[in-house]
């Protein structure tokens, strides 16, 4: 059916619904029928299919043909295969590993979405129910406001200057005006969709009005689920981080293979085609020795549970570039209500002659309704004023019962006002106008005094802009309220005819408190080095007695209206914002300029917003916020991070959180680095020497024991204790800023002289005399050195520059690591088929703790490597 050809009743009999929706059983029914109400989601892909791409690394496919090569070879001489197997085993494993973390992110990611599913608000039974978007079934009456985005295909059922941007469908960036009435085919065999006024279309966006509207088609029966292969098929985005790593893992790939041919062709041509298999499998060491090979698996599961563990403190990652910027935000855009206040307006003030008919106005004046259950749903403004009037007696639902409302201009941002017009039981009307007191009385002519209507004069302005005045020095929140009647109901409901000659009424004074938690917030933010910015579309008065509360307004700093902003020149504006800590009544557009201006000067920045008019400021800033609990489904979509509680201290807890993130990525890149280096070097020095000081199947063990479960420990590290009195960083610093690349070398060589150092000690307690040959106790004690040192070195990296002995916490995770990698690299040395299989030598009690010993020496010289870092940024 041509829904938008046909009249209401028909598209209702056609879903089998009415204007109060759908039952919730006929509901329940139809969504088990039809399916969710979702878009195909691209094929995933097998866990068969994920262990397949994991051997397909060129580094694991090295490993596999060294494994053949030296089955062949071994089974030809008649020796044993045993260290095949342990490669064989090794390269599982490490596969198996990458598998379960590629699959825990993609949980981790899942589980997020779930949480930032879309909503709507629609009847069923006759009720206005919130549901998840994706449970909504045909039939369903949705009800729409500004700020929503439509959930499914519908048909219009009430139209109250509704407009819908549909430019994801049509292309078309100008609001589509929508109607209710039936549109006529004429001589045309089809309507173009962006012709179709009365429908309403998954994708697209509500930008004014309200109405409501009776589902037709779902899922991929709508006009976006038409297009929805092209988006199911669109390539997952990278981190800026992982695309460094993916780099840097192919220069050390480039690097290392380099390195292997040189040893291949230096053992070629020193010992000749007899040593062909022990010289390939020497360059096969300097390559399991060199690469990382898990280092983008562990950056990318740190960071999957760094962003659940930001959404169980109600910050809800919607792109995991975020964490990272998150990290070096220095300028934080806030929205004050609701963001740096309660958001439970409570009105404590009223100016006029008539309470109860200023309380009536507000209260049929704005779209917010009492609930069964004794609250109120609606804008958090709107809601203080029904509140107020219903504690006077002046029930909102019988207010609209003896005066139903039969047409409005919906508030706008620019108008900053509101009006509303009803229908008396005498045939009269009358309309109600709401908004900003400033604009309202622009448009008013009379004012109500006494219950009589007054020529407004200038005293009587002069009064009111005092009392205004008064209200907002309290941080007052303060709404105007004016009336109109008409004989009969005006012929237009635009705001240029309902909206002049108007008899005020009177002005209420709200306080929305400030968030207890906020101010320590602030004041966390000030010493990490992030300034703060109020920007609201309050009066200034109040904006300024919040802000100077919380310590966002200083001495040295300035507050501007949205109106001195437009008159000031870019020029200007360039020399002056960064005095700014609080503008007031901006428009959106100004919003943008101040965001731009900040991003411009190579500060990292953050917005906030709740309301349609915010998501391009949102979208121009470097870290978009959207609210949670009052922001629109535009904002959450358009938004980096979602704040599940609107609360600015979660922004900064964020802020923290994505430091700690960054910092702990830091340590696991330096940590791996390093070790992999010291392996590389240990291999190089030990071949250009003559001699073989480990095995590729050592080296994987180590890797397997030292690399994977130390580097996610490092991963889940707690914050620093200085971690927020840290100037944010700069995010033109590279992975090895801060002379991360200095300690990786350095590290890496002492590993190298200790691993080297237990080869040679070893050789000469096994054959009493100090020589470079082959010595089965030294590389025993070269591989219980190398494997202790790295996990003695992961304690060296729970901070890269404080000293471990004064950190104050303690890393479960890294001491059980620790304590399991001891005893499983004894058992490799001491149980005798392991032994064998490694080739390995019982090595003595004494050789034992000598190998230890050497290993726990990278504490002390790292420690003290550090003291001098320390020391030397201090004189510096």
């Amino acid at each position: 059916m041509k829904f938008y050809c046909e009249a209401i009743e028909t598209v209702l009999t056609e879903t089998k619904s009415s204007p109060a929706g759908v039952t919730a059983s006929d509901a329940e029914k139809r969504l088990l029928e039809s399916g969710k109400n979702k878009l195909k989601e691209g094929e995933k892909v097998s866990l068969v299919k994920r262990f397949l791409m994991q051997l397909a690394d060129p580094m694991i496919i090295i490993l596999l043909v060294a494994a053949v090569v030296s089955a062949v070879t071994s089974v030809l001489q008649g020796e044993s295969i045993a260290d095949v197997f342990i490669i064989l085993f090794v390269v599982i494993v490490n596969s198996v590993l990458g598998v379960f973390q590629e699959n825990k992110a993609e949980k981790a990611i899942e589980a997020l979405q779930q949480m930032a599913a879309a909503t709507s608000k629609v009847l069923r039974d006759g009720k206005i129910t919130i549901v998840k978007s994706e449970d909504i079934v045909v039939g369903d009456v949705v009800l729409l406001e500004a700020g929503d985005a439509v959930p499914a295909d519908g048909r219009i059922l009430e139209s109250a200057s509704l407009k819908i941007e549909e430019a994801a469908l049509t292309g078309e960036s100008v609001p589509v005006d929508k109607f209710t009435d039936a549109i006529s085919l004429g001589s045309q065999t089809d309507i173009p969709l962006g012709d179709r006024k009365n429908m309403v279309y998954m994708g697209s966006t509500v930008v004014y009005g309200r109405g409501s509207a009776v589902i037709t088609a779902t899922a991929m029966d709508t006009e976006m689920g038409k297009i929805a292969d092209a988006l199911t098929q669109a390539k997952e985005s990278r981190t800026p981080l992982q695309i460094q790593l993916s780099q840097l893992s192919k220069i050390l790939t480039y690097l290392v293979l380099g390195i292997c041919a040189v040893i291949f062709a230096v053992g070629l041509l020193r010992d000749g085609t007899a040593q062909l298999l022990p010289t390939f499998m020497v360059a096969v060491s300097l390559a399991v020795a060199a690469i990382p090979e898990g280092l983008v698996a562990v950056v990318t599961i740190v960071l999957s549970i760094g962003v659940t563990r930001m959404s169980h403190r109600n910050a809800i990652i919607r792109r995991l570039t975020a964490v990272e910027t998150l990290g070096c935000a220095q300028i934080i855009c806030s929205d004050k209500t609701g963001t740096l206040t309660q958001n439970k307006m409570t009105v404590v003030d009223a100016f006029t002659s008539d309470v109860a008919l200023l309380a009536s106005a507000m209260a049929l004046c704005s779209d917010a309704e009492l609930t069964e259950e004794g609250g109120v749903t609606g804008e958090p403004t709107e809601a203080a004023l029904v509140v107020w009037a219903n504690k006077m007696g002046l029930s909102k639902d019988q207010l609209r019962i003896d005066t139903p409302r039969i047409g409005e201009a919906p508030f706008d941002s620019v108008r900053k006002m509101m009006s509303t017009v009803h229908l008396h039981s005498d045939g009269s009307v009358v309309q109600f106008t709401k908004g900003a007191p400033d604009e309202l009385l622009k448009n008013c002519s009379h004012i109500l005094k006494d219950g009589e209507m007054h020529v407004l004069n200038e005293q009587a302005k002069a009064d009111i802009l005092l009392a205004n005045k008064n209200m907002a020095d309290r941080a007052l929140r303060v709404l105007a309220a004016a009336k109109k009647t008409y004989q009969t109901e005006p012929a237009r409901f635009e705001a240029d005819d309902l909206e002049h000659d108007l008899c005020f009424i009177g002005l209420v004074g709200m306080i929305d408190p400030v968030r207890p938690e906020v101010k320590a917030a602030i004041d966390k933010c000030r010493s990490a080095g992030i300034r703060p910015i109020m920007i609201t579309g309050d009066h200034i008065d109040t904006a300024v007695a919040i802000a100077t509360e919380l310590g966002i307004l200083k001495e040295e700093t300035t507050a501007i209206t949205g109106s001195a902003l437009g008159d000031m020149s870019d020029e200007v504006f360039a020399r002056q914002f960064q005095s700014i800590a609080v503008y007031a009544r901006v428009q959106p557009e100004h919003k943008v300029r101040i965001v731009n201006a900040w991003r411009g000067a190579g500060f990292v920045t953050a917005m906030t917003g709740d309301g349609v008019n915010d998501a391009p400021s949102i979208k121009s800033a470097d870290i978009g916020v959207g609210m949670g609990i009052t922001g629109t489904d535009v904002t959450k979509n358009v938004a980096d991070m979602v704040l599940a509680d609107d609360n600015f201290a979660t922004i900064v807890s964020a802020v923290e959180e994505g430091r700690r993130i960054y910092d702990n990525i830091r340590k696991v890149i330096q940590f791996l680095l390093s070790s992999n280096m010291s392996e590389v070097i240990s291999i190089f020095v030990a071949t250009l020497l003559g001699f073989a000081i480990l095995k590729p199947v050592h080296l994987l063990w180590i890797n397997l024991v030292t690399d994977s479960i130390p580097a996610m420990a490092l991963g889940l590290e707690k914050a620093e204790p200085n971690l927020m009195s840290r100037s944010a960083r700069s995010p033109r610093d590279g992975v090895f800023a801060g002379g991360m690349g200095f300690d990786i070398a350095y590290q890496g060589i002492v590993v190298a002289l200790l691993t080297l150092a237990a080869y040679f000690i070893g050789h000469f307690l096994e054959a009493g005399r100090w020589e470079i040959a082959n010595s089965a106790d030294g590389t025993t004690m070269a591989f219980l050195t190398m494997s202790m040192a790295e996990i003695f070195h992961s304690f060296n990296m729970r901070s890269r520059r404080e000293s471990i002995f004064t950190l104050g916490t303690n890393n479960k995770i890294l001491n059980w690591a620790g304590i399991a990698s001891l005893a499983l690299t004894s058992l490799v040395i001491y149980v005798p088929f392991l032994a064998t299989a490694f080739e390995f030598e019982h090595i003595s009690l004494n050789e034992y703790v000598t190998a230890l010993i050497l290993a726990a020496l990278i504490i002390p010289i790292v420690e003290l490597v550090k003291l001098i870092q320390r020391k030397s940024k201090k004189t510096a």
